[in-house]
């Protein structure tokens, strides 16, 4: 009996790929959405041009063959962020649509959970737009800091409370070949079962699934790692350890969107792919590495530097021209209001929300504004952390660091590795941003300053 070989991709496939169903009439149904998060993903992460004007805006060694077909399925961000440098407060803050200012790492740690479980949430917002919507939330849920759940934030299904413990963080044994390297074919399977459920009872669905990889430990399936070391390695990307798990995620990613088009589900379904944060800067035992992992952004994952922020995001649904690049700088709090929007939520949203729809930007082939409560997008941490607030506006990006009080201009159009410090150059420039930021800080009471060296496990 001769042995069958398969890869992650064809186990995915098999599990997840062709179904006998086919949903209603699009046209007939509220849109389904689902959200794709990878963990610790470069914008230079994958074999995506993220930027098409400059051939070094990719990985140079990462093969991710799924994501180049959604980027040319639907609309790549070139300038896309994360709401924060790290894993759990950007997980908070997609799921309530607020900057990590108001609700993490700040004064009032110890009693500001109480007040976040009463936020208004991504699922309970999509049950007041509509009571039919079923939820759910597969993978890394990482609310640390207490026991909240996906069940108390209104989640319907989910994988309850998780963590990087849960798919394999750092000291728990990589780089090691796995059968479901980092639950990539479990937290799939889910996936598609959930989306199947839904479809054969007609009721409109959201589902995110919070992937652990490409976070350390590095867990990889045998097959990829003989793909990945078939190829020829690149200045930044050496390993090809990482470039399989990082293969196994696209395989991962490309099977959900093979379901979605079996279920018929494919012109009334919405996916939006992002990073929880920029890339890690070291990688153990990465050789003859010859530029930084990150490059050509600056530093990486826990800075307020591009490479700590800029992420890959990608979106695609109906409405949205395949192939289509918007430059409009856009954050995953965008995402709570663009859900809002097209579902047809009616009421009042909170006036806490940071971000605004990019409803406008997803049926105008990337083109035009967005309209959000403040006219600059702001990143800040502080407490846990090393405290440092960036604060972008048109082209120009001002950075904060509080514990030497050093500003630093860019001018983000001209040189996204920020190496040309503008501050003393620009100085009307540079009052104006520093203005706009402090009065945001203070109008939130945020906190300005590392108070604690507890070292949180991200």
């Amino acid at each position: 009996m001769k042995l069958l070989i398969t890869t992650i991709g064809t186990v995915l496939t098999l599990c997840c790929g062709d179904s006998s169903l086919h949903a209603a009439k699009p046209s007939n149904l509220p849109p389904n959405f689902v959200i794709l998060l990878s963990d610790d993903q470069s914008w230079v992460g994958s074999s995506v041009l993220m930027d098409p004007a400059d051939e070094r805006t990719r990985s140079d060694y990462y093969r991710t063959p799924h994501l180049e077909r959604l980027a040319k399925r639907g609309m790549l961000f070139s300038q896309g962020y994360s709401p924060a440098p790290f894993c759990c407060p950007t997980r908070r803050s997609l799921l309530v649509g607020q900057s990590p200012a108001r609700h993490i790492y700040q004064k009032d740690q110890k009693n500001w959970t109480a007040n976040y479980r009463k936020q208004l949430s991504l699922p309970r917002m999509l049950k007041q737009a509509n009571p039919a919507y079923q939820t759910a939330h597969f993978g890394k849920w990482d609310m640390r800091f207490d026991t909240v759940t996906p069940s108390e934030m209104g989640y319907d299904v989910s994988d309850g409370y998780t963590g990087n413990g849960t798919g394999g963080s750092k000291g728990t044994g990589g780089p090691a070949a796995k059968d479901d390297p980092k639950l990539i074919r479990s937290l799939t399977q889910r996936t598609c079962d959930f989306m199947e459920t839904q479809a054969r009872s007609g009721k409109p669905f959201f589902v995110q699934v919070s992937h652990y990889a490409v976070h350390l430990d590095i867990f990889y399936s045998e097959d990829s790692l003989k793909q990945t070391k078939r190829l020829a390695k690149g200045k930044k990307h050496t390993m090809p350890e990482f470039a399989a798990m990082t293969r196994d995620l696209d395989d991962g990613i490309g099977a959900v969107m093979e379901k979605i088009e079996s279920l018929g589900l494919k012109d009334n379904t919405y996916v939006f792919f992002l990073s929880d944060n920029g890339g890690r800067l070291t990688m153990p035992g990465q050789k003859n590495k010859k530029l930084p992992r990150n490059h050509p952004l600056r530093q990486g994952k826990g800075s307020m530097y591009e490479g700590g922020l800029r992420v890959p995001f990608i979106t695609v649904g109906p409405g949205v021209k395949p192939g289509s690049l918007s430059r409009v700088p856009v954050t995953g709090l965008d995402l709570f209001p663009t859900l809002a929007e097209l579902a047809g939520h009616t009421k009042p949203l909170p006036k806490s929300l940071d971000g605004g729809s990019l409803a406008g930007l997803l049926h105008n082939q990337g083109q035009g504004a967005v309209q959000r409560s403040n006219s600059f997008l702001l990143f800040h941490q502080a407490v846990a952390r090393t405290a440092q607030t960036a604060l972008i506006q048109g082209d120009y990006k001002l950075v904060k660091t509080w514990r030497d009080n050093r500003l630093e201009l860019f001018d983000l159009s001209k040189s996204v590795e920020e190496n040309l410090n503008l501050s003393e150059k620009l100085p009307d420039k540079t009052e104006k941003l520093h203005g706009l930021m402090t009065g945001y800080l203070n109008n939130v009471g945020a906190e300005t300053r590392k108070i604690t060296t507890k070292k949180a496990n991200q």
